[in-house]
C-alpha cells in the first residue's frame, strides 16, 4: 500500500499539486468571466426565478424539474469536501486556503455555466429512454473530437470512484466509528446496500431523494456551524483577518511543519475548492441534462448556483468554524494512520526553527538533511524505551505521548522499523499531534454551544453529505458508460460501483484522498480545452437567450 500511495503522491504531483494546474483551472475561470461580462454577478438573479420555475414551459423535454437537477448536481458537489476538504486545506495550506478556495468559486461559478450550457446544448435522448448529456456529447457532436469525448467518459467513469465513491464512504465510516464504535465493515455494508437500492431507479429516483436530502442536509450543518461561529464571535473578525493577510503576504500562520509558502497555500486551496464545488470537472452538465427545459442557457444559470451554495456558503462555514475554534494548531489524541506517519532519525523539536525548516523540506520531497530511521523501537507496556533514537511525525507535527497498543492491551516488544515506515502493522499507534480532514473539523464543532454533541452533527453531516454524493456520481458514471458501451453496460457498472462502495469503507483515508486528487486532474482537463475552444459559441448563444423577450 505504501508504494501505491507513494505512485498516487507522484502522479499528483505531476498532475493536480503541480504548479500549472491551479493557473490553468482559474486561467480558464478568468477568461470567461471577463469575455461573457461576469455573469455570475449579472445573472444571479434571473438564476434564481428559473429555479423557482417562472420561465418553465409545458412540454419542456426532460426527466426532472431545474430544482431537482439542481439538487442532484449539488449532491455529488456538497459531499467530504465541504468537511474533510475543508479541514485538510487549512491544514496543508492555513487561513490563505479558503481565501483561494473563495476565488475558485467566484471564477467556478462562470466556469460551470459555460460547460452546463455547451453539454446540455447538445445532450441526446438515450437508448434507455433518458436524456443523456455531458462533455463527451459536445466533444463528439460539436467538435467532432471522438477520441476526446472517449478519454473524457473513461476519466467520468473512474473519477465516479475516486472521488464519488471511495472518499465518501470512506469518511463516513471514519465518522461512526470515531463517533459511537461502529466497525466500518458494518457502515459500508449497511450504506452499500441502501447505495444499491437508491441507483437501481435510475435520474427519477435519485432526483427524488436528493431532493429531499440536500435542503435537509444543509439546514442542519448550517446550524451546527453557526452554533461554533456565534460562540466564538470573538474569534471571527481575526479568522478573516488571518485569512486576507496570509493570502497576500505568501506566508500562512500555521503550527507543525505546516509553514506555508504562498504557492503552497494557493494550490491547495485551489485544488480543495475544484473537490468541492466541482467546476470545470464536467460532472455537473450530467445531471443538469436531464432537466426540463428547450433553452440550454436557462439551465447554465441555474448551475452557476451550485459554486456559490456549496464554497462560498457552506465551506466558508465550515473554515470560519475551524478557525475561530483554533483548534487547527493543536495537537489532539488520536489513532495514527500508516500513510500519514514517518519515522525519522535522530530527536527533533518544533521548538527549533533551523530543525523544522529541515523537516518541513524533507515532508515536501525536497532537499534536507533529515533521514529516514532505520532500526528498531523497544516498547514496554505501550512506551519507546529508545525515544531518543528517533523522531516520530503524523499529520506533519512531531507525535506526542506516544502509546502502542494490539487492540485494547499495551504492546511489550520490538518493532522494526525501514526507511521510516513500522513493519508491524498489527500494532497500533495512539498519540498526539495535529489532525486533520473530517477529524479536524469534527475537533472544531465540539467548541461551541452543542459542546461535544457539535461531533455528531459532524458525523451526521458525513454521512448524508456524503452519501448523496455517491449516489449522484453513480448517475455520472452510469451515463459514462451508457456512452461508452450502450445500457447493457450500466448494470454491470452499478454493481462493481457499489462493491468499490463498501471495500472503500475500511481503506486508509490518505491513500482515498491521494487517489481522489489524481482523478480530478484527468477528467478535469479535456473539459477545460473543450469549453475553450467553443468559447465564440458560447457568447452567441447566450445573446440568442436575451433576444427572447420573455427571458428578460
Amino acid at each position: 500500500m505504501d508504494s501505491f500511495n507513494q505512485l498516487l503522491l507522484s502522479l499528483d504531483g505531476m498532475l493536480g499539486s503541480a504548479p500549472w494546474f491551479p493557473w490553468v483551472l482559474l486561467g480558464v475561470g478568468f477568461f470567461f468571466t471577463i469575455y461573457l461580462g461576469f455573469p455570475q454577478i449579472r445573472y444571479f438573479g434571473h438564476a434564481i426565478k428559473i429555479v423557482q420555475g417562472k420561465y418553465d414551459k409545458p412540454g419542456d423535454p426532460g426527466d426532472t424539474s431545474h430544482f431537482q437537477a439542481l439538487a442532484t448536481a449539488l449532491s455529488g458537489t456538497v459531499g467530504t469536501g465541504n468537511i474533510g476538504g475543508v479541514g485538510l486545506a487549512i491544514f496543508l495550506g492555513g487561513p490563505a486556503a479558503l481565501f483561494w478556495m473563495w476565488m475558485t468559486a467566484f471564477l467556478g461559478m462562470t466556469t460551470k455555466f459555460v460547460e452546463v450550457t455547451l453539454s446540455h446544448k447538445y445532450r441526446i435522448k438515450a437508448a434507455d429512454g433518458y436524456y443523456a448529456g455531458g462533455p463527451m456529447f459536445y466533444m463528439e457532436r460539436r467538435l467532432n473530437m471522438k477520441w476526446l469525448a472517449v478519454m473524457f467518459a473513461i476519466a467520468t467513469v473512474i473519477c465516479s470512484f475516486g472521488t464519488g465513491s471511495l472518499p465518501q464512504v470512506n469518511n463516513i465510516a471514519q465518522a461512526m466509528h470515531d463517533s459511537f464504535g461502529i466497525e466500518k465493515a458494518l457502515t459500508g455494508g449497511v450504506l452499500a446496500i441502501l447505495l444499491g437500492m437508491v441507483i437501481i431507479g435510475g435520474i427519477t429516483r435519485i432526483a427524488k431523494v436528493t431532493s429531499t436530502i440536500v435542503p435537509a442536509m444543509a439546514l442542519i450543518y448550517v446550524v451546527g456551524a453557526l452554533g461554533v461561529i456565534f460562540y466564538n464571535i470573538e474569534n471571527i473578525i481575526p479568522s478573516f483577518v488571518a485569512v486576507f493577510r496570509d493570502a497576500f503576504n505568501g506566508s500562512a500562520a500555521v503550527g507543525g511543519f505546516l509553514g506555508a509558502s504562498f504557492a503552497y497555500a494557493f494550490n491547495r486551496g485551489v485544488n480543495r475548492g475544484l473537490f468541492s464545488n466541482e467546476a470545470g470537472q464536467g460532472s455537473a452538465p450530467i445531471a443538469h441534462a436531464a432537466a426540463r427545459a428547450d433553452e440550454p442557457v436557462s439551465e447554465g444559470m441555474v448551475s452557476l448556483l451550485e459554486p456559490f451554495i456549496d464554497t462560498i456558503i457552506i465551506c466558508t462555514l465550515t473554515g470560519l468554524v475551524i478557525l475561530s475554534s483554533g483548534v487547527w494548531t493543536e495537537k489532539h489524541e488520536n489513532l495514527f494512520e500508516g500513510a500519514d506517519t514517518y519515522v525519522v532519525a535522530g530527536n527533533y523539536s518544533e521548538e527549533n526553527p533551523a530543525e523544522v525548516k529541515q523537516l518541513f523540506s524533507y515532508l515536501s520531497g525536497q532537499p534536507s538533511d533529515v533521514e529516514a530511521y532505520n532500526g528498531s523501537v523497544v516498547v514496554t507496556d505501550g512506551h519507546p524505551l529508545n525515544a531518543q533514537d528517533f523522531t516520530l511525525i503524523h499529520a506533519r507535527s512531531i507525535a506526542e505521548d506516544l502509546d502502542f497498543r494490539v487492540g485494547d492491551d499495551e504492546f511489550s516488544g520490538v518493532l522494526n522499523v525501514v526507511d521510516g515506515k513500522f513493519a508491524n502493522e498489527d500494532v497500533d499507534i495512539w498519540g498526539k499531534s495535529l489532525v486533520h480532514s473530517v477529524a479536524l473539523t469534527n475537533k472544531a464543532f465540539q467548541r461551541g454551544f452543542f459542546g461535544d454533541y457539535g461531533g455528531l452533527i459532524v458525523t451526521l453531516g458525513i454521512l448524508l453529505f456524503a452519501f448523496s454524493t455517491a449516489i449522484a456520481w453513480s448517475y455520472y458514471g452510469d451515463r459514462s458508460m451508457i456512452y461508452l458501451f450502450g445500457p447493457k453496460a450500466v448494470m454491470p457498472y452499478r454493481i462493481v460501483y457499489v462493491i468499490a462502495f463498501f471495500w472503500a469503507a475500511i481503506e486508509d483515508t490518505t491513500v482515498i484522498w491521494n487517489l481522489s486528487a489524481v482523478a480530478i486532474v484527468i477528467m478535469t482537463l479535456p473539459n477545460l480545452f473543450g469549453i475553450s475552444v467553443l468559447a465564440k459559441e458560447m457568447k452567441d448563444t447566450v445573446k440568442d437567450y436575451w433576444k427572447d423577450p420573455s427571458h428578460k
